[in-house]
């Protein structure tokens, strides 16, 4: 009878965003849940490591009132062995981030950073390593370029080294130098980002990384059935294992590394109500003080509307932008248009819409800005919105593109229209938008170039807030009609 190999178990977790209780829409994911799976794993593994790549923080009310403690107690709880940051634990600032990571029991690992002179000082390793069977695997930890993704004043002192140098230069050193047998990569930059380096990237452009656990573009990539390929080739024409597990911690991703052969398995864990009767009640004592804050804003209703909203429907995206459009029309009335990134809408609504369902869709401590900005300064904003496919625009805009014939590069703008006429490049317009991407957020750095009108005295949500209430229960009735678009 063959001897069992020796085994690695690596169970990976990214994009939480502090969905510490299951999803209110489809009853998937939950902190609790997740615990019970975890467990399983480790009572049947000898070797067992859980590993979250990044933005355990942001996107629930958990976040919003208590600023990241409760995700570290669970987590803690959990007993992660490693984390990386993402680009949200950056949300409250370089100071808030140190004094909550300092409850972190895992280890914190950090390639590209050059933390030294911020406020996270030493609190992260370059890269780490771990010994079974006689085996030794590196980990090294690779995150996005935070100018243009992370807003300005919240990262300072953190240096950024560049993703794929970093990556090359730190998984030669454990292989040649360190004698690992494995290095494993565990990232924040995204599968396939508009702005490269991303997952598949680094995979194709290295030669010593065997495994990347990936997180920040909330695919979910299940081997055998995605559209999204679990292996890449690498400079050396050896596969390499790509993963990232959604959003939300609906999902738990289990690599399985044959210490022998040196080789990995991988399989996703759906993390649903099937886990409901193997629940660790400590997680419900941790979660319990907190959860009085959340649920009561999670009943207040504040208005209606005529349809369920989906995220990422272009419903959803008309009726964000248009609400902020009216909003900056109070603030200045001689706005011409407004522009509001997708990505600022983190969850979908029912017909009737709470208050705590608002400050988990747009959970951000945005503030709406209004800019006098020239055409000319717009296009290449406009190009970058068309290479992640559109992004809210006000009624009254039409913007169409087409993908580029050349390889790589951003689409082309096919027409630009602003209320019935062509965007004029030495026009200067009035544009209302937020302050994140007023500041050349999602890598739009010609938004910058603005002079600043007027800023909202309030933040995002709550301005909202007042709007949705204003319509004292009438149901609103958002539209549909497509206005940033592809054309063939």
């Amino acid at each position: 009878m063959p001897i069992q190999a020796e085994r690695l178990v690596l169970l990976h977790t990214n994009d939480t965003h502090s969905q510490i209780d299951p999803d209110d829409l489809d009853d998937l994911g939950g902190i609790a849940r997740r615990k019970a799976l975890v467990d399983s794993v480790r009572n049947v593994e000898k070797n067992v490591l859980l590993i979250d790549a990044g933005d355990a923080v942001q996107g629930t009310l958990y976040f919003n009132l208590y600023g990241g403690e409760v995700e570290q107690k669970v987590m803690n709880a959990l007993d992660y062995d490693m984390r990386i940051l993402g680009n949200h634990e950056f949300d409250n600032g370089a100071d808030s981030l140190a004094a909550v990571m300092k409850l972190a029991d895992a280890e914190l690992l950090a390639t590209n950073y050059d933390m030294k002179d911020s406020p996270l000082g030493s609190m992260f390793k370059k890269y780490t390593t771990r010994t079974y069977d006689g085996h030794k695997i590196g980990f090294i930890a690779l995150n996005l370029n935070p100018k243009g993704m992370i807003s300005e004043g919240n990262y300072d002192n953190v240096v950024y080294k560049d993703a794929l140098e970093a990556a090359n230069s730190a998984a030669w050193w454990l292989k040649n130098v360190d004698t690992c047998d494995m290095v494993v990569a565990i990232t924040h930059i995204g599968y396939q980002p508009s702005v490269p380096p991303g997952d598949l990237f680094l995979a194709e452009n290295s030669r010593d990384i065997d495994v990347i656990i990936g997180g920040h573009s909330h695919d979910l990539i299940l081997p055998g059935h995605s559209e999204k390929s679990c292996y890449a080739t690498n400079l050396d024409g050896k596969k390499v294992l790509v993963t990232q597990e959604g959003k939300a911690g609906k999902h738990v991703g289990e690599i399985d590394i044959d210490l022998d052969s040196l080789t990995a398995d991988y399989k996703v864990h759906r993390i649903d109500s099937r886990l409901d009767d193997r629940l660790d009640p400590a997680i419900a004592e941790i979660i319990a003080p907190y959860r009085a804050g959340v649920d009561s804003l999670m009943r207040v209703p504040v208005g209606k509307v005529a349809c369920e909203l989906t995220k990422d429907s272009q419903v959803m995206l008309n009726w964000g932008t248009d609400m902020v459009h009216a909003i900056a029309k109070k603030m200045s009335p001689d706005v011409d248009f407004t522009i509001l990134n997708k990505g600022g809408l983190r969850r979908s609504l029912p017909k009737t819409i709470t208050e705590g369902q608002i400050k988990t869709l747009m959970p951000f401590n945005n503030r709406i800005q209004v800019i006098d900005i020239k055409g000319s300064e717009l296009i290449p904003a406009f190009r970058q919105m068309a290479n992640i496919g559109g992004n809210g625009v006000s009624k009254g805009v039409v913007v169409k593109y087409r993908k580029s014939q050349t390889a790589g590069e951003k689409p082309e703008i096919e027409s630009i229209t602003i209320n019935g006429q062509t965007l004029d490049p030495e026009k200067t317009y009035r544009v209302a938008t937020i302050d994140y991407l007023a500041g050349g957020g999602d890598y739009m750095p010609t938004l910058a170039n603005h002079k600043l009108v007027k800023e909202s005295e309030d933040v995002l949500y709550n301005d909202v807030l007042k709007y949705i209430r204003s319509f004292k229960n009438k149901k609103m009735t958002p539209t549909s009609e497509a206005r940033f678009f592809e054309v063939e």
